[in-house]
């Protein structure tokens, strides 16, 4: 049961990947072209927007794709349609309260003369909040192909648009084309945001069978239960968000004005050179998470180890690939931002940490003690503000990433410590720490090969710490593989 539960999560990994993993290094390839077209300041302001954006999904959402999963199982067919009427009811709700008051919002976020820009974030968030309980029913109901299709549209028709509104238009103006009166000469920041608000808006007529459910009723009694158990999740979501994304929004207020932006849009370019570790983690969750309830009614908790085991152990090969071979990667981004580059490990080595604690999470998820994943969550918050109003003022950018990495550190071992006393689980964490030191020692290895002058020499010497890394895996964890199939059979 444990190895065929394992391939399943890993079939069902690669189809999420292949749309999320896939479409998103398409939509990856945008950064060139943003960090082409906008200066830092600029781009500064993209990062910004979108990290703001970032909270308030989490808001929007409210936990209720987590709930769902919980509830789906044992509280009959209007689980379903109750949420989805709750998500819809909230999201126009907030989009009434917030779509007169979006100049004073753009002041308060210290952007002048962007309260359409505001206008679009609006729109933006009310669509990816509607779709987002549709998209949890395909990962529920074992729809994986439709899901990826789905979102693999998204993403495509925002990458085209794009493109054809900040590259080819400015381009056609220049040379004479009217534009329509809604182009102009300079590629504007603005269409990266009405992109955004087409691809969203054009998922949401996708989704026409799946919100058609909303017609299947609302039952107020199984609401109640359902808000209790997602409220804690909304405290974990907003939190997770703090650590996630708050450093963008704080450096801001923490830097001088005539640096913030600029610092912020370094930063914001060279986070997404951690793309490839970030995908991997969402596409692991896409399937994870279903799966991992589904497993509960079995009662074998060995499977939550072994998933997370080999799950780190990718990671860790994702860390070694893109920091071996920085200077490749760094080619995504324009030389006005190589100056960041420096980050780049801090925080693919915290997405790992990240990473690895979402897994952990889920016993306080299975073992309906939401409101402990609650009290982690904001422990991190917390310590991320204060390491951020300490390290920001000095360091820049730089301290903020420190201060991800160590956040995501301790809540790691904060919910392993926790969670074996309220749902043991027999992670391999010898193993994962060898593994670790082992990889950082490749890493440091890899930096010292840099003084190689001969770049053929240097990168032959860095494929092969990496291979070795990937044999050492394999070589070590198939006996493992073997002997478990036998004490199966």
């Amino acid at each position: 049961m444990t190895m065929s539960g394992l391939k399943r999560l890993a079939s069902e990994t690669a189809i999420y990947g292949v749309s999320t993993i896939a479409m998103r290094m398409l939509n990856y390839l945008l950064v060139p072209l943003y960090t082409k077209l906008f200066l830092p300041d600029a781009y500064g302001v993209v990062t910004l927007l979108y990290a703001i954006l970032a909270f308030f999904n989490v808001l929007l959402s409210y936990g209720m794709e987590t709930t769902y999963f919980r509830f789906s199982s044992d509280s009959g067919k209007k689980v379903y349609s109750t949420a989805l009427n709750s998500i819809f009811v909230t999201s126009f709700l907030f989009l009434f309260l917030t779509w007169f008051q979006t100049e004073q919002i753009a002041g308060l976020i210290g952007i002048s003369n962007a309260d359409h820009l505001v206008e679009y974030c609006l729109l933006i968030l009310v669509f990816d909040a509607i779709t987002a309980l549709p998209f949890a029913y395909l990962r529920k109901v074992g729809k994986p192909k439709r899901f990826a299709v789905l979102r693999s549209l998204n993403i495509l028709v925002n990458i085209l648009l794009n493109i054809l509104c900040i590259y080819y238009a400015p381009k056609w103006v220049a040379n004479g084309w009217d534009g329509w009166g809604i182009f102009s000469a300079v590629p504007e920041i603005k269409y990266i945001f009405i992109s955004g608000v087409i691809s969203s808006g054009m998922s949401v007529v996708l989704f026409a069978p799946e919100l058609k459910r909303l017609n299947e009723g609302f039952d107020f009694s199984l609401w109640r239960k359902m808000i209790l158990y997602a409220l804690p999740l909304v405290l974990v979501g907003f939190a997770g968000m703090v650590n996630e994304t708050f450093d963008r929004v704080i450096m801001k207020y923490l830097l001088p004005k005539d640096i913030a932006d600029y610092q912020i849009g370094i930063y914001g370019a060279c986070y997404k050179l951690s793309i490839l570790m970030s995908l991997f983690i969402q596409a692991f969750r896409f399937a994870a998470e279903p799966f991992f309830f589904a497993q509960k009614q079995t009662g074998d908790r060995t499977i939550y180890a072994r998933a997370t085991h080999f799950f780190a152990l990718f990671c860790l090969a994702i860390f070694l690939m893109v920091t071996l071979y920085l200077d490749i990667f760094k080619h995504f981004l324009d030389v006005a931002y190589w100056e960041g580059l420096v980050v780049v490990p801090i925080l693919l080595l915290a997405n790992l940490f990240l990473g690895v604690y979402y897994n952990l999470s889920i016993w306080y998820k299975l073992a309906d003690k939401t409101m402990i994943g609650a009290y982690i969550s904001i422990g991190g918050a917390t310590f991320t503000i204060l390491l951020l109003f300490a390290l920001i003022p000095t360091a820049g950018y730089i301290g903020a990433a420190w201060a991800t990495l160590t956040v995501y550190g301790g809540m790691m071992v904060a919910s392993y410590l926790i969670g074996q006393k309220h749902y043991p689980i027999p992670y391999k964490v010898r193993s994962f720490m060898l593994y670790l030191i082992f990889a950082l020692t490749l890493y440091l290895a890899g930096e010292a090969l840099n003084k190689i002058e001969s770049e053929a020499l240097k990168y032959t010497w860095k494929t092969l710490l990496f291979l070795g890394f990937i044999l050492t895996v394999i070589l070590l964890e198939k006996p493992r593989k073997i002997l478990t199939s036998q004490q199966n059979t």
